[in-house]
């Protein structure tokens, strides 16, 4: 917020003091605007690493900012590719995912001179330029397609359709697990959200105003719930109509679907709008899952239907519903191009139409080779016989889970699988091993 030495000279007295003291005033108030701006960014970030751990429990169950972006783009395409493959294709996955083609996608659509960003004042796409505000495309729908080849070129898991090309139902470990993971990223999209903003002491208008970029934030921060729980509560009743059961577990990725969508336009459209989003985003994922299991397509998470599927309907939908009072406080007043529904014309529309169609096909270009490559030499996916023992004890040297099945013996830990007979005795009177 700004501080003009001027304004407050007249309440100071107008003495030489009293020059010296609006300025220092001043100064010290640009300090603490860039302190607190900092500290908004920094706090922002933390949310977005500890999404890392949401992440890790969801898959369980089942630079300093843009660098936290990366690795949820990396942890997206993991879960696609779950429990079946190896250890160092991870290695090499991510670090040509989060090196090489999550930073072009960003600088496109992110950077001042991105060719489709709605920050290149020069050189505008359409006029517009692309609004994918914290990442609907550049992050989950580039996870989602790198998923979606890797889990294509490797494979379905063991079991996971019969000899007659039916469905059947891995379940997962942990229920509890799952919805922990869910809440924990839930947590994190806020800093995923609204964090995107980088700063919040900026008004909107003449200084001294009580709106201003914080409420932006506040209402990026209710958009993103509205999405998600919507779209939470949708996946609920729907699943509920379709197989006639409740599931949890379908919820939470419901939940993650409708997230996955309003990243793009969380800080753009009205918190109506946003319920739309959610709603819609639900049934993008039941569709795409259907779709999946017809064409025989395995992704133990969902990754790729939820990221890159309800990812693709969020550019879509901010398209469509971005008000024009919202793009012009965060892309600059002199926008005329908003939402199609909203009268602002089809040129946005068009732009988020060649976004989807631009990272459907750099992500395919680069990532389908890469995983074809791993799985010719042998990389990519485990043998049969680990992937049907697990990979925990055969990979990785032990359990991850401390129960076992008592009726498998193949299970048990080495130290349960001797047995002591009851009578047998040695001639010195110690009970025999048998």
């Amino acid at each position: 917020m700004a501080c003009n030495a001027a304004e407050l000279l007249p309440l100071l007295g107008g003495s030489a003091n009293a020059t010296a003291a609006a300025n220092y005033l001043c100064n010290r108030f640009t300090t603490v605007a860039y302190a607190v701006d900092t500290t908004y960014l920094l706090f922002s970030t933390y949310l977005v690493f500890a999404m890392q751990l949401g992440f890790a429990m969801l898959c369980a169950g089942l630079f300093l900012y843009q660098w936290a972006f990366a690795i949820a783009a990396a942890g997206i395409t993991s879960g696609s590719i779950a429990e079946r493959t190896k250890f160092v294709a991870y290695l090499i996955y991510s670090s040509f995912l989060t090196g090489f083609v999550y930073p072009v996608v960003s600088h496109w659509f992110w950077s001042a001179d991105g060719w489709a960003s709605p920050f290149n004042a020069d050189n505008l796409l359409f006029g517009t330029g692309a609004i994918d505000f914290a990442g609907s495309g550049v992050v989950h729908m580039v996870g989602g397609v790198a998923g979606l080849w890797g889990a294509f070129i490797e494979g379905p898991r063991i079991g996971r359709f019969d000899r007659n090309g039916r469905s059947a139902v891995l379940r997962g470990h942990s229920g509890s697990l799952v919805v922990l993971g869910t809440f924990l990223l839930w947590f994190g999209w806020y800093g995923f959200n609204a964090g995107s903003f980088l700063t919040i002491l900026k008004p909107y208008g003449e200084p001294g105003g009580f709106y201003g970029q914080w409420s932006a934030v506040g209402r990026t921060a209710v958009t993103t719930t509205l999405a998600g729980s919507t779209a939470a509560l949708t996946t609920l009743f729907g699943k509920r109509m379709l197989v006639g059961h409740w599931n949890v577990i379908d919820v939470c990725n419901g939940l993650l679907g409708g997230f996955a969508a309003i990243t793009s336009g969380c800080s753009v459209v009205e918190p109506w709008a946003a319920i739309i989003c959610g709603f819609v985003a639900a049934w993008v994922l039941i569709g795409f899952n259907k779709l999946a299991e017809k064409v025989k397509y395995d992704d133990p998470l969902e990754a790729a239907q939820l990221h890159a599927g309800c990812g693709m309907w969020g550019l879509i939908f901010t398209g469509l519903f971005a008000t024009k009072k919202f793009v012009q406080e965060v892309y600059g007043s002199d926008r005329t191009h908003y939402g199609l529904f909203m009268g602002g014309g089809g040129r946005l529309l068009g732009a988020q139409i060649i976004q989807i169609l631009v990272i459907f096909g750099w992500v395919s270009a680069l990532m389908g080779p890469l995983f074809f490559i791993l799985k010719q030499l042998g990389l990519l996916r485990i043998s049969s016989k680990d992937e049907m023992a697990g990979m925990d004890l055969t990979k990785h040297g032990g359990f991850a889970y401390m129960y076992y099945d008592e009726d498998d013996p193949s299970q048990k830990p080495a130290f349960a699988m001797t047995r002591v007979e009851p009578g047998s005795m040695t001639p010195d009177g110690r009970q025999a091993n048998v």
